[in-house]
């Protein structure tokens, strides 16, 4: 059973559940009406880390989950909570200005990279 991955994967959607709550307190905060999307900054920056998450999660989730399979839960889960922190970082920084969004982005990168690139190596081994 692969109940840490599990759970990482759980709170990447519980994450990408408070981004879309944050882009609704925006609105209302900046008066941005729907459908817009954009006209306050504070809003168009709310909105671009909610997308950004979106952009990201199709290429995440796969991953933890390969790399559980063929290398092993605590570990896949334990990368997948740095992706998870680094979103919490690009969130953090990017909420304030958009220039500071570069670490978190660089955390949840290579975090993202390493899963894939571990469970794309396991799988050819086991191929060859």
């Amino acid at each position: 059973m692969y109940h840490f991955t599990a759970l990482v994967t759980l709170l990447a959607i519980a994450f990408y559940f408070f981004t879309s709550v944050n882009v609704s307190r925006s609105r209302t905060k900046t008066g941005v009406k729907v459908p817009a999307m954009s006209g306050h900054p504070d809003f168009e920056r709310a909105f671009r880390i909610q997308m950004n998450t979106l952009e990201w999660l199709p290429i995440f989730l796969p991953a933890p989950w390969l790399f559980a399979v063929y290398i092993g839960d605590a570990i896949a889960a334990g990368i997948g909570a740095i992706w998870i922190i680094g979103r919490i970082v690009y969130f953090i920084g990017y909420s304030k200005a958009a220039a500071k969004r570069g670490p978190g982005f660089m955390i949840q990168g290579i975090a993202a990279i390493t899963l894939w690139a571990g469970a794309i190596g396991a799988v050819v081994l086991r191929l060859v």
